[in-house]
């Protein structure tokens, strides 16, 4: 095959028709190969995707081992083993209270199903006014019209603006870029979000289905963690106007943050759950809804129908390739290696990057890390956005050997460029160092092209 593929040598409607790109053939723990045997060092997963890297023996075993034995079953006529094993797998290392999960193949369809499962579940219980969710500014939660609606990333949005639904959208809890000068994080996270409580009180308490949020905001604004405090404020709120909490993990879960499930550090149980990309770590298309009790009992024990689904949902090879990555994250001990790697990255990105005075922060969670550059480091000023900032360190990364996923319009959505990493949890401090000194040379050079 050819060394790339130009826009005229494919059939295929890429993401960005110009760009010409390489073809990846192989797989090699952290590292891409495509068909000139160039090495890629996955330093983003893909998308936060490949956890486990791109060469797991168990993981590649365990499907070919389910497909041997039954590839796929339609869900309105057979329960499978691994769907059952995963959910079994799930729940019991869910936080209390998360007792059911509905399965499909990616974070759009999980974050659909946790809309309308919330809606249902007020159908069901007679509460049929609700109708309105609230989200935040600055989010992602999927590219299907629901999805898209709830979510706040205005360059997503844009095209499809008037066929999205009615959402409400509030300020996001980002201490970087909206925290008050003298303001203690305390109090920020407090204000932050007594916001959700305007709004429900704006709206009308009795109209208000669930507010939406990523338990660490992703794509679309860099790893921003959320101040001490505030999802436990959110929660107290939700609980005072009966308003379900809904915390999308599809990007931030599965290890990503050095926990199975990020509001572990969180201190709150959500009512609904979303997660996929680190779930089947890329080796086979999943992802998944966790409900509590009460959801799950409202709709079976009222009409005992969901309305809804799609035709791959609990997918036999899916789930039995998702069970294998969990038991690859237990069985070696992942999740503790991935705080440490990520507080190794973290510090040598410190080193690499913190002498350069357009390296605004660098922040983040396990190995779920941003780094946002600045114009100034002083007030904080963004880079021009007709130079697009965030696309040039992305081919300047690419052009090292290294893959990152970058971001514009990570302050308000028009301003601000940011590089989101969130590589394999197998790295070593190898990968670690060359992360860092490959990044940091995509940023000089990048830098340099813009002065």
């Amino acid at each position: 095959m050819a060394k790339d593929l130009t826009a005229n040598q494919t059939r295929i409607l890429h993401r960005d028709p110009a760009r010409t790109l390489p073809v990846a053939i192989g797989g090699d723990g952290p590292y891409v190969i495509d068909s000139t045997g160039r090495r890629y060092l996955d330093a983003s997963g893909g998308a936060a995707v490949s956890c486990l890297g791109h060469s797991d023996r168990r993981v590649i075993e365990a499907i070919k081992t389910q497909l041997d034995r039954l590839p796929y079953a339609h869900s309105s006529f057979f329960t499978t083993e691994p769907a059952e094993a995963l959910a079994d797998h799930l729940i019991s290392r869910a936080p209390e209270g998360l007792e059911h999960v509905y399965f499909i193949s990616g974070g759009s369809e999980a974050n659909e199903t946790a809309l309308k499962l919330a809606r249902q579940y007020f159908w069901e219980k007679g509460e049929t006014q609700r109708r309105h969710f609230i989200a935040r500014q600055q989010s992602y939660h999927g590219n299907t019209i629901a999805a898209l609606s709830i979510g706040g990333n205005p360059g997503r949005r844009a095209v499809y603006e008037p066929i999205l639904l009615p959402a409400s959208h509030i300020e996001p809890c980002f201490d970087y870029h909206y925290r008050r000068e003298g303001e203690s994080m305390e109090d920020y996270a407090l204000r932050a979000a007594d916001a959700l409580e305007a709004e429900i009180l704006r709206l009308g308490p009795e109209t208000v289905i669930g507010f939406v949020a990523e338990t660490v905001v992703g794509a679309t604004a860099g790893a921003v963690t959320a101040a001490p405090g505030y999802f436990r404020r959110i929660r107290e709120i939700c609980d005072r106007y009966g308003v379900l909490l809904i915390l999308d993990e599809v990007m931030s879960g599965m290890g990503r943050t050095g926990r199975l499930f990020a509001c572990e550090d969180e201190g709150v149980l959500p009512d609904l759950l979303t997660c996929a990309k680190g779930l089947g770590a890329g080796y086979q298309p999943i992802g998944a809804c966790l409900m509590s009790r009460e959801i799950h009992d409202a709709i079976t024990g009222g009409s005992g129908v969901f309305h809804h689904g799609f035709t791959y949902i609990g997918h036999a090879t899916a789930c039995a390739g998702a069970l294998a990555v969990q038991h690859v994250i237990e069985e070696d001990g992942l999740l503790a290696r991935c705080r440490d790697a990520g507080a190794a990255l973290r510090a040598a990105l410190a080193d690499r990057l913190g002498g350069n005075a357009h390296v605004g922060d660098i922040r983040g969670r396990g190995l779920f890390i941003g780094v946002e550059l600045v114009q100034d480091r002083a007030t904080k000023e963004s880079f021009d956005p007709a130079l697009k900032l965030h696309s040039r360190i992305r081919a300047a990364a690419m052009a090292e050997g290294l893959m990152v996923y970058p971001g514009g319009g990570t302050v308000e959505g028009t301003h601000g460029d940011h590089v989101l990493l969130a590589p394999p949890f197998i790295i070593g401090s190898d990968e670690i160092a060359l992360i860092a000194e490959r990044l940091g040379d995509a940023i000089d050079t990048s830098l340099k092209a813009v002065a």
